[in-house]
């Protein structure tokens, strides 16, 4: 495959792949907004309001795979080991905020399982 091809076709990929992060992270923003204008102002809200922010905890960490994804597309044809070197960081930095979130999503659901089986 011609070598020009190759980095147009790599190009149009990533930016689909940024495009579908955007998506999923404006969306779950979207979702989320929505659900604490409706459900955060009742009783009980401190539960309601952790159940919002795994939801929303989920769609970024789902955006942020998508970033990584096109940044592991963007490697396939990095012309120098300098842009590999910043492409590597940026990566790495995006897999420690997933992660992070990814953990404390863990965190609030454990919380929630607490608090229904104190309820019970």
């Amino acid at each position: 495959m011609d070598e020009d091809l190759l980095r147009t076709v790599v190009s149009y990929l990533v930016r689909l792949t940024e495009a579908g992060a955007t998506i999923v992270i404006f969306t779950g923003t979207l979702i989320c907004f929505f659900q604490y204008a409706l459900l955060g102002l009742r009783p009980n809200s401190k539960y309601t309001f952790l159940g919002i922010r795994i939801n929303l905890g989920r769609f970024l960490a789902l955006g942020l795979e998508f970033q990584l994804a096109s940044d592991l597309l963007r490697t396939a044809v990095a012309p120098s080991f300098e842009e590999i070197g910043k492409l590597a960081a940026v990566a790495a930095i995006r897999t420690s905020l997933n992660y992070f979130l990814s953990k404390e999503t863990l965190s609030v659901k454990e919380d929630q399982v607490k608090h229904s089986e104190a309820r019970q």
